[in-house]
């Protein structure tokens, strides 16, 4: 099995091509990874909507299967949909609290459903305009936004450590014992001096962890088989969906959450895999995302969006063909036709994802405190948009129930670290570095710096001969290199993307017009 991959010049790192062995094996892990998360939407749902052990397996087959469409959409993409990057899609968790609440309202499932196409579709046509907001995402954001993700999902690791939510062996010694021991073989393979084992790391630990788990009797595997030998999908097998207004509102706050997340996520991977993220890359992910969500109700599933857990997935492998994830995709359409598959991965005991997770989602918060790392905290305000954000994206995954005396849609909002985090982030942002009325030059004691640093992008735009001369910096052959606002370098980089760019005095041209008040 090849894991290393020499790219051709000028090829992105997600698109390489490991082999059919390989894309089987690591997209098989991405799947045990997201597993526990893609299941327990339709549980929640299919729970507090009345349904019987059928209605919720019908639920189960129908999110794995839709999840697997949208993920080899959002991977190979097609034009103007899917970002083409190692990103999974599953069932949003942003849809619990809002389903739950149109439910207690008297609705049934067939009105979340019709909520789900509407606005989902509408969320296909905000998709390009909420991607402009990619220029609001300096590194002081996206490390914030990172590390949240990463943090946010430690307590999901915990509770599956547990035993999982409603467990009657909650917190028992025997399972913080098996996740303990699922953490440290991960460690120890990730140890190993053989590339191929060592990222399998996940993949191998969860296995040998399922078989412990089998032989100490703490799962068992009698239910494989329950489920039917083959199950197609069929449409809107709970009725026809119904529409009302306010519940297409609530379902509206949803999508504008899942567009934070996936957001999120994507620029996440562009630092982890190394690749360009632009606005329009974004905007094709985000309407994957909408397309996906809403043809999922046809086949009895819910808003899809991106899976923060493997985006660490993704980091602590190294792994970053986007056609590993695609083939993950393939295998959850397959789990989706075939239950007698999603009933084997049903039996793996959480308390050996939840080990496994730890490694996982910290990986993410790492990744996170890595940009976090080449941020300026001299002379602005930076320290405090972090802390405050961060702070705004823990506290609702450690406080339970911090926002249930507010309306639905503030919980949806802010019940999310990881959207609260970002809305933070991004806000405060726009007020101490965009809006500079009223900031004095040293704004708080919480601006000292913690030193001088240079970023690794802009330490590999320097070329062999580059040098400071009387404050400057200049190229070898003595001509000067341009020092430009964050305004005029986008303007620089817009222009080079349309083609107006062909040589040094182009550039000079386009920074000067943009110094001119009149542009």
């Amino acid at each position: 099995m090849t894991t290393a991959v020499e790219l051709p010049k000028g090829k992105r790192p997600e698109d390489a091509r490991l082999g059919i062995g390989a894309n089987l094996a690591y997209g098989m892990q991405h799947v045990l990874t997201m597993y526990g998360g893609i299941i327990a939407v339709p549980l929640i749902v299919g729970n507090a909507a009345g349904l019987d052990s059928a209605g919720i397996s019908l639920l189960i087959a129908s999110c794995l299967f839709m999840s697997g469409l949208a993920t080899v959409l959002q991977t190979l993409g097609i034009p103007f949909f899917g970002s083409q990057l190692p990103l999974v899609q599953g069932v949003s968790f942003a849809n619990v609290a809002t389903v739950l609440a149109i439910l207690s309202g008297g609705s049934d499932i067939t009105t979340i459903f019709g909520s789900v196409i509407v606005a989902a579709a509408i969320g296909v046509l905000l998709a390009p305009f909420f991607a402009k907001i990619i220029r609001f995402f300096p590194p002081v954001v996206t490390g914030t936004v990172i590390a949240t993700i990463g943090l946010s999902l430690l307590p999901v690791a915990g509770g599956w450590a547990m035993g999982g939510e409603g467990s009657e062996r909650w917190g028992d010694p025997s399972n913080l014992a098996l996740a303990a021991g699922t953490l440290v073989l991960v460690l120890l393979l990730s140890k190993v001096g053989i590339a191929t084992i060592s990222r399998l790391s996940i993949l191998i630990a969860i296995v040998v962890g399922t078989v412990v788990a089998a032989l100490l009797g703490l799962t068992d595997f009698s239910d494989v088989g329950q489920s039917g030998a083959v199950a197609i999908p069929t449409p809107f097998a709970f009725g026809a969906p119904s529409f009302e207004l306010a519940a297409i509102i609530s379902m509206l706050i949803v999508v504008i959450v899942t567009f934070t997340e996936s957001t999120a996520d994507m620029i996440a991977l562009g630092e982890i895999v190394d690749t360009k993220v632009d606005s329009k890359r974004i905007a094709a992910g985000l309407r994957a995302d909408m397309a996906a969500s809403a043809v999922s109700p046809v086949f009895n599933s819910f808003t899809q969006s991106a899976f923060a857990q493997n985006v660490g997935l993704v980091a602590i492998t190294g792994i970053k063909s986007r056609f590993v994830v695609a083939t993950g995709g393939g295998i959850l359409v397959v789990m989706g036709l075939l239950p007698v598959i999603g009933d084997v991965v049903a039996a793996v005991p959480l308390p050996v994802l939840g080990g496994a997770g730890v490694v996982l989602f910290g990986s993410v918060a790492a990744a996170g405190i890595r940009t976090l790392a080449a941020v300026k905290y001299e002379g602005n305000m930076n320290l405090i948009i972090v802390a405050v954000a961060i702070s705004f994206g823990v506290l609702p995954e450690v406080v339970e129930g911090l926002y249930d005396q507010f309306p639905s849609w503030v919980q949806v909002i802010l019940g999310s670290g990881i959207s609260a985090a970002t809305l933070m982030a991004v806000t405060l942002n726009l007020l101490f570095n965009h809006l500079r009325a009223g900031t004095p030059d040293q704004p708080s004691v919480f601006a000292a710096g913690t030193g001088r640093v240079i970023t690794k992008k802009q330490f590999q735009r320097l070329a062999e001969g580059d040098h400071v001369e009387d404050g400057k910096l200049v190229r070898a052959d003595g001509a000067p290199v341009p020092i430009v606002t964050k305004e005029q370098a986008i303007a620089v980089t817009e222009a080079v993307e349309s083609g107006e760019i062909a040589s040094d005095d182009d550039v000079q041209r386009v920074i000067e017009r943009t110094e001119d008040p009149k542009h």
